[in-house]
């Protein structure tokens, strides 16, 4: 599928174009098959496409793959993409996500700071924000029928072995970049974590054919 990179920000585009597909192993490839499988049968269809990307604190690997999946999907031109995130429960957005962002080329403001701050994480120039807050995956911020549930981390497959209203729930699970918060590899570890599910997803949208 033809992409259309106009609108991304160049430092995103830049890390877009460092990525490396075949790098993901064929064990990782079968696993991410039924998302890929599930978008294309909204394109194909030329329905909206609404996916939810679920962890247990909606506070790292959920907002990640949220914000990679809505900027691949503008990356490769992909209309009516609708990405979502949420957790078992509702915690904050971890700092080190928004830097590690912030990093790749994101544009992050802060909306408005407390326990559970809000922030506008925007990707290209032309493209509405994406608001970034931890929420629970029931939330009125979420759909509620009709989407993909993605579940990103183990503990919340495990825990949720049905997402209400989920059309399909598929789980491509992340290890946990918390494990190194307050290290001297925190840092790297998050941007180790963020770019493997840009790869990912990189890879996801790459397989989709008009």
């Amino acid at each position: 599928m033809s992409t259309s990179k106009k609108n991304i920000f160049k430092e995103i585009e830049k890390v877009i174009n460092s990525l490396n597909i075949d790098s993901i192993s064929n064990e990782r490839k079968t696993i991410l098959q039924p998302l890929t499988d599930f978008i294309q049968t909204k394109v194909s269809s030329g329905q909206q496409i609404s996916i939810n990307f679920i962890c247990t604190h909606n506070s790292r690997r959920s907002h990640l793959s949220q914000v990679w999946a809505q900027t691949m999907a503008n990356y490769f031109n992909i209309k009516n993409v609708f990405c979502y995130s949420g957790g078992t429960e509702s915690t904050a957005l971890f700092p080190m996500v928004a830097e590690t962002l912030q990093n790749s080329g994101f544009q992050i403001k802060t909306i408005s700071k407390n326990e559970n701050s809000i922030y506008s994480i925007k990707y290209a120039d032309n493209q509405h924000s994406i608001i970034g807050f931890s929420k629970k995956l029931d939330d009125d911020f979420n759909p509620k029928s009709e989407f993909a549930a993605i579940m990103t981390c183990d503990s919340a497959n495990e825990a949720c072995p049905f997402v209400h209203g989920a059309e399909k729930r598929i789980p491509i699970t992340f290890e946990d970049p918390k494990a190194f918060d307050n290290t001297p590899q925190q840092a790297e570890k998050y941007n180790e974590r963020s770019l493997q599910i840009a790869t990912e997803l990189l890879y996801v949208f790459s397989q989709l054919k008009s």
